[in-house]
């Protein structure tokens, strides 16, 4: 968590969030106004934080990593324009009316998290994908798998394995062994810097299934990608360009 997300969290008057991510930051949300709601409760959560926004209190809607990445900020602006609301960022001067101030607060993403833990598996180009066909038919998701593997993408997976759909990581894992070596790395954690952090590092041939849930994030290397001491890596081609021994490198 950034320190301008503890700093709305403290100031704010009422915070909603899925219960499960609430419940990670109620330390700091001691005395103020929590609705918790769960899964597949969205549309009805960011309806609600908006219409307290509107009504003059001071919301905090709460997403893991960050709110502009799989979050609710992206719904919050569709409620916006289709209800004729109009918002603004604190401090700008806006050309017209506005309805209340919104901030999207960025936070660490689950790749960001996870790639530290691994080491630098990020280094070059990257896309993230996230495997849940809830809102996204397979078809599509399967297409962008497709087209990363083509274009020898590092890929961050976001959602990979769920109770009522178990073998969607099967089926990605069948779309990227394709055009991709099944030696080809892969990081997976689950928990990122929270309670419960499990990490291991596998390859593409070889996902251990059973150890991966929704709370886990994968990351497959690239043509380049390689492990070391227990690192995973992606060059970014310093060394195809620099020697280490030329004189006055820094």
């Amino acid at each position: 968590m950034v320190p301008e997300a503890l700093q709305s969290l403290l100031g704010a008057e009422v915070a909603l969030g899925y219960r499960t991510y609430l419940d990670l930051v109620a330390d700091v949300l001691e005395g103020k106004e929590v609705l918790p709601s769960g899964m597949r409760k969205e549309v009805e959560r960011c309806r609600t934080a908006i219409d307290l926004a509107l009504s003059g209190r001071r919301v905090a809607l709460v997403s893991s990593g960050d709110a502009g990445i799989y979050g609710m900020a992206g719904l919050v602006f569709d409620i916006c324009r289709e209800r004729g609301l109009h918002v603004a960022r604190p401090g700008t001067a806006p050309e017209g009316p506005v309805d209340f101030l919104l901030e999207v607060i960025p936070g660490v993403a689950a790749f960001n998290a996870a790639a530290s833990l691994l080491g630098a598996p990020l280094m070059h180009d990257f896309a993230a994908v996230s495997l849940s066909d809830h809102l996204t038919p397979w078809e599509l998701i399967e297409k962008r798998l497709a087209a990363a593997a083509e274009g020898d993408f590092v890929l961050a997976i976001y959602n990979p394995r769920s109770k009522a759909r178990p073998d969607l990581l099967e089926r990605a894992q069948q779309v990227l062994l394709r055009t991709r070596d099944p030696e080809t790395p892969v990081g997976i954690i689950r928990r990122a810097m929270r309670e419960g952090q499990w990490k291991t590092i596998a390859t593409l041939g070889s996902i251990p299934f059973e150890e991966v849930d929704m709370q886990s994030i994968l990351i497959v290397g690239n043509s380049r990608s390689y492990v070391w001491d227990g690192w995973m890596v992606t060059p970014r081609g310093y060394l195809d360009k620099y020697s280490l021994s030329d004189a006055g490198e820094d």
